[in-house]
C-alpha cells in the first residue's frame, strides 16, 4: 500500500478485470463493478465506502452486461482523515499528466 497523507491522494492504477469472466454471461459487467470495489478497498485499506465515477460505470457497460473489458486504467482520490483511508472515488484515467 502506498504512504497515504492527510487531504487527498491521487493515484493512476490499472485494475484486472479477468474475473468477471468467470461470471455468467448476463452478469459480467455487475460483477465487473464490484471488482473493482473490492480491489481499490483491498488495496487502500479503506475504512468507508468506494464511489464509482459516471464515466468509468459507461465505461464498463459500454460493450453491454456480457463483454466488459478485461482490464481498465483509473484515478483512484482518497480521502484520508486522521490517518485512515475514510472514502474513494474511483473514476476513468483521463490521460492526462500529474505534474
Amino acid at each position: 500500500m502506498p504512504k497515504l497523507q492527510e487531504g487527498e491522494n491521487v493515484f493512476d492504477i490499472v485494475i484486472p478485470l479477468r474475473d468477471a469472466r468467470r461470471a455468467p454471461r448476463k452478469k459480467r459487467a455487475k460483477v465487473a463493478i464490484r471488482i473493482v470495489r473490492e480491489w481499490v478497498s483491498r488495496h487502500f485499506h479503506l475504512t468507508g465506502g468506494v464511489k464509482i465515477g459516471g464515466l468509468l460505470n459507461e465505461y464498463i457497460w459500454s460493450r453491454s452486461i456480457e463483454k466488459p473489458p478485461r482490464k481498465v486504467k483509473v484515478t483512484v482520490k482518497i480521502n484520508v482523515e486522521e490517518g485512515e483511508a475514510v472514502e474513494a472515488l474511483v473514476d476513468l484515467h483521463s490521460g492526462e499528466k500529474k505534474d
